[in-house]
């Protein structure tokens, strides 16, 4: 069995920098004709000169061949001025603001504290139409880790849309049922991406056989009812849900150590993962639109031109890939069998 789709995208995409990136862009470049590039560097990418820069790094880093455009974000920060905000929508390449709450993700410390201390440039991008991407859990440590979604919700979001109810809107990598809901509730300049691993996955699979750390990410797997409510959005008919990877990759090293850094990486084979959750729900007539046609059409930009095609074959996933300076990086599902492959 085959399926070809118009080729994708990908809304929700993390590169890194330097030879890491030259190591994880072919990835991805292979299968999507544009991605959303995450800003959390070290340090963090805030101006749109910076963004420029980065994005010309990732230019560089492409294979030849490849054909592939970088869309870039700005990390929002308590500091952000309204003025980079202009900058940025008058600029042919950023296409978004993110929003990390300070301390909820990697690299993430730079983030918000205080929404309040935004709002002059939240008003900027309402007026302008630059989306805001929003890491949705709240950090307080005092709020158990599985529940900081939906208390973000009711915390940041619902308050966040009240004094912008114009500001366009993607809530990022949702995990459970209540978002899918506020998302669906929500007016047309709210959307949201799912992942392939929060499709696949719920919580049990973070401890099969003991701890699994390469299934580790944040926002958490949930519980099952969870996945099921993120298929039951994906395989909707709604544009309002599309696919980002949020393909995150870290040496094995930093995976498999005492404190595990957050992160799935998908990248390798996205297409193929999220092939086998569509085929599993028996909805393979909606992926094209999930992974091809809604993300463009809420960001605005033109679908793309040409196809790929899946096919429905068993192989293995690789235990490991070649990663930065001699490194080692574990894809998700490392050594296991899968049940789609890339074909062209």
């Amino acid at each position: 069995m085959q399926i070809t789709i118009t080729r994708p995208d990908d809304w929700h995409l993390h590169l890194r920098d330097g030879a890491a990136l030259a190591a994880v862009l072919p990835h991805s470049a292979r299968q999507f004709a544009r991605a959303i590039v995450m800003p959390n560097l070290r340090p963090p990418v805030t101006t749109v000169a910076a963004a420029g820069k980065y994005r010309e790094r990732i230019l560089a880093a492409l294979p030849a061949g490849l054909n592939f455009e970088p869309l870039m974000t700005l990390y929002l920060t308590d500091n952000s001025p309204a003025d980079e905000i202009l900058r940025a929508a008058g600029s042919d390449f950023v296409k978004a603001v993110k929003l990390y709450p300070a301390g909820a993700t990697t690299n993430s410390n730079a983030g918000v504290t205080d929404l309040a201390k935004c709002d002059a440039a939240l008003g900027e991008m309402e007026k302008l139409g630059l989306p805001l991407l929003v890491h949705g859990e709240v950090a307080d440590p005092a709020i158990d880790l599985f529940d900081r979604e939906n208390v973000f919700i009711d915390t940041v979001m619902q308050p966040l849309l009240a004094r912008h109810p114009a500001l366009r809107v993607v809530f990022e990598h949702i995990t459970t049922k209540d978002a899918a809901a506020f998302v669906a509730a929500a007016g047309a300049n709210v959307a949201a991406t799912i992942t392939a691993h929060h499709l696949l996955y719920n919580r049990n699979a973070l401890f099969v056989g003991g701890l699994r750390p390469h299934y580790y990410c944040l926002p958490v797997l949930k519980r099952e009812v969870h996945r099921q409510a993120l298929i039951a959005a994906a395989t909707s008919a709604s544009g309002k849900f599309f696919l980002g990877t949020d393909s995150a990759p870290h040496a094995r090293g930093g995976k498999e150590a005492a404190c595990a850094c957050a992160g799935c990486y998908t990248a390798f084979a996205a297409l193929e993962l999220y092939a086998e959750a569509f085929a599993a729900a028996g909805a393979l007539d909606r992926f094209e639109a999930f992974a091809s046609f809604n993300g463009a059409d809420f960001y605005g930009l033109p679908r793309n031109a040409g196809t790929l095609t899946l096919e429905r074959r068993s192989w293995t996933m690789p235990d490991e890939l070649a990663y930065a300076d001699g490194d080692r990086l574990v894809p998700l599902r490392a050594g296991e069998a899968m049940q789609w492959k890339l074909i062209g």
